[in-house]
């Protein structure tokens, strides 16, 4: 099938582009877990927080919107999974359940949330591609946020603090990344 072919055919995402097999799937999920986990390592503390910015959501909502809602979630549940295990891709080298956990659980949710979105064309202008990150990115802190504040036993005041106002300039800045690189992918294989 040509690239041509892949990309007027409605519903597609990046990783169709590839030959269809089970050894795809398999590839790229695992491809997209591991993206996360070096991605998590890009991770800069916030003062006051114990939540430090990484790339992991970016990486997160990119590996969905590549994948489309099935392979990102299970490519996202394979990342979580294996750090709960104690695979140290957590953010700067953990594992296990901590307080930041929530944002994970969160990633799982919102990839597969931005892949039914990208099935649907949102990763194909920049106006609908950021809108479809800052969906995904308020998916992680609607889940996120509580678990800070019922796992580090703080206020909803005090997880909306240290968990999200640090983060939104930094996710500002992750959307406009998303709403050039998507777009761009795909006129560049249309080509």
């Amino acid at each position: 099938m040509s690239t041509a072919s892949v990309t007027a055919r409605p519903g597609a995402v990046l990783a169709d582009l590839l030959p269809a097999s089970r050894v795809r799937d398999a590839a790229v999920v695992l491809g997209g877990a591991a993206l996360t986990g070096l991605a998590a390592q890009i991770a800069v503390p916030v003062p006051g927080s114990p939540v430090p910015v990484t790339g992991q959501t970016f990486a997160a909502l990119l590996v969905g919107t590549t994948l489309g809602a099935r392979r990102g979630f299970a490519a996202l549940a394979l990342y979580a999974v294996a750090g709960l295990a104690g695979v140290p891709w957590f953010a700067q080298g953990g594992s296990g359940a901590s307080v930041s956990f929530g944002y994970v659980l969160g990633m799982l949710l919102a990839a597969a949330a931005v892949g039914a979105l990208a099935r649907r064309g949102a990763d194909r202008s920049p106006l609908r591609m950021a809108g479809t990150m800052l969906l995904g990115e308020a998916i992680i802190y609607a889940v996120g946020v509580p678990y800070l504040a019922f796992a580090a036993h703080m206020s909803a005041t005090a997880a909306i603090a240290a968990g999200l106002t640090p983060f939104l300039i930094g996710d500002a800045l992750k959307a406009a990344l998303a709403m050039g690189a998507m777009p761009t992918a795909w006129k560049l294989l249309k080509r």
